[in-house]
């Protein structure tokens, strides 16, 4: 009897000393590298079942949510059943990746294209793909890089069909049209002639090459400041054919004459005949004398004349026969 009263004592003794197993926790999130998710990756303090597989993880770079109740239904066969669920409703699974973005993904294809065919400059390339381009998602720790398996384009439709490879068999095949363009200016509202293009008037955007074989686009830095030739609509991409230095004096507008001569400055009303940018030469009713007179337009509403300087002609001298008498 005393011996079974000091076992008892004895077990209860290290019982007391001896701390208690943390208890087992649900997470709210997790993040896994592989395909699948194990007990440790949603419950903390998992013990010996933290290993156990227990659900696939979602698809690379994805997120995926587990019921609560999923979770303790999935892990009670493994000894876990007073696991705190901490008010958690579900579990939020995430799962790692090494993305390869579209931009990327269109870069590589640009540069086979331009690197095998005279397609101009990567950036001038524009690609349209068949279907929606998405970003490659790809093993956290893979190290292997994607590889050109398959390429062809054909110039006369401008179509290509690109397969990439990566090393382990998986592979994605894109197919589109590959389009030189060249930077435009377009007006992004209708323009009257004669009316001077500003900013806000223009935007710039790209068009195929293919569009301005007969005449080339105006340059992009060339057309603010400058004034529509002929009515522009909307949209329409600008060529030098469009575009004129800006009227500074319009038919029939009342406009200042200037004529100077050394010594001699006159100022005076007349009526321009026709309108003239600057460096024209234009007619003009003069209102005075009622004559029609030309000048060269200089700036908004002036002409100067332009003076005409008459040729003198030396007199020859007499010549003199010395054989005269």
């Amino acid at each position: 009897m005393r011996m079974l009263r000091f076992l008892i004592s004895t077990f209860l003794i290290a019982a007391s000393v001896t701390p208690a197993a943390a208890q087992a926790r649900l997470k709210a999130q997790a993040t896994v590298a592989g395909d699948i998710v194990r007990i440790g990756d949603l419950i903390e303090n998992a013990g010996v079942a933290a290993n156990t597989p227990i659900f696939r993880a979602p698809d690379l770079g994805q997120t995926g949510a587990v019921p609560m109740r999923a979770v303790l239904d999935a892990v009670r066969p493994y000894g876990l059943i007073a696991v705190d669920a901490r008010g958690i409703s579900e579990v939020s699974v995430t799962r790692t990746s090494r993305a390869i973005a579209i931009d990327e993904i269109e870069a590589r294809i640009v540069q086979a294209l331009t690197a095998r065919y005279r397609l101009g400059k990567a950036d001038d390339v524009k690609l349209s793909f068949d279907r929606e381009l998405r970003a490659i998602q790809l093993e956290a720790n893979a190290g292997a890089d994607l590889s050109l398996a398959r390429f062809a384009y054909e110039p006369s439709s401008r179509r290509f069909d690109v397969t990439f490879e990566l090393a382990g068999g998986r592979a994605w095949r894109y197919t589109g049209t590959a389009v030189e363009t060249v930077e435009v200016a377009v007006p992004s509202r209708a323009l009257a002639r004669g009316e001077l293009i500003k900013a806000s008037d223009i935007a710039i955007e790209r068009r195929p090459r293919t569009e301005f074989t007969s005449e080339p686009p105006a340059p992009v830095t060339e057309t603010l400041g400058r004034a529509a030739r002929r009515a522009l609509r909307a949209g329409q991409a600008l060529r030098n054919a469009d575009l004129m230095k800006p009227e500074l004096v319009q038919r029939g507008e009342m406009v200042t004459l200037h004529y100077e001569v050394p010594g001699i400055a006159i100022t005076m009303r007349g009526k321009a005949l026709e309108a003239g940018t600057e460096g024209d030469t234009v007619n003009v009713l003069n209102e005075h004398s009622k004559r029609t007179v030309q000048g060269t337009v200089t700036s908004p509403g002036h002409v100067t004349m332009i003076a005409r300087t008459p040729t003198v002609v030396a007199q020859a001298e007499p010549v003199t026969d010395p054989t005269a008498k």
